[in-house]
């Protein structure tokens, strides 16, 4: 069961959350299509590699990480696209691409993309492709701390305060 740790999780910490089922969708636009929900409202996740170690970048569905950037505001040698291969085993307990951006019960850290900050709610994969889990992004950043950055750039970034 996917979706039994990040519960046990959200349980531990008295978060209410709300689980959302949906048809078998693999890509964050597909999934913000099938469950109504806003592309810029629903985070995914994206594995990166920052100076060989791997890390989790989110951002809004209908966004692309600026890799250039992110290696920018960390002050990396390397920023690039992680593989497959090189994070599958870290979520034995997640199907592939599905994984929530917790990356704090992975052992990785996580860079948020500021604009996700504008919502007053976050939806993520819930690591599977068949459910979501919705949440305040308050208690998302009180559990995670990501760091936020502006990860996002070209016409329809966000603008974060």
């Amino acid at each position: 069961m996917p979706l039994s740790k990040l519960r046990e999780f959200l349980d531990q910490h008295n978060i209410k959350y709300l689980v959302i089922s949906h048809s078998v969708a693999y890509t964050a636009q597909g999934i913000a299509a099938l469950t109504h929900i806003p592309g810029k409202e629903l985070a995914k996740t994206v594995m990166v590699q920052v100076d060989g170690r791997l890390a989790m970048a989110v951002v809004p569905a209908s966004a692309r990480v600026d890799l250039a950037r992110l290696k920018k505001h960390l002050q990396a040698d390397q920023v690039e696209l992680a593989n497959e291969a090189e994070f599958r085993d870290r979520f034995s307990d997640c199907e592939t691409g599905a994984m929530p951006p917790f990356g704090n019960l992975y052992g990785m850290d996580v860079f948020a993309d500021d604009a996700l900050a504008l919502d007053k709610e976050i939806a993520f994969n819930a690591g599977s492709h068949r459910e979501l889990v919705r949440m305040t992004f308050a208690d998302f950043r009180h559990l995670v701390n990501p760091v936020l950055l502006p990860l996002t750039s070209g016409k329809g970034r966000i603008q974060a305060a």
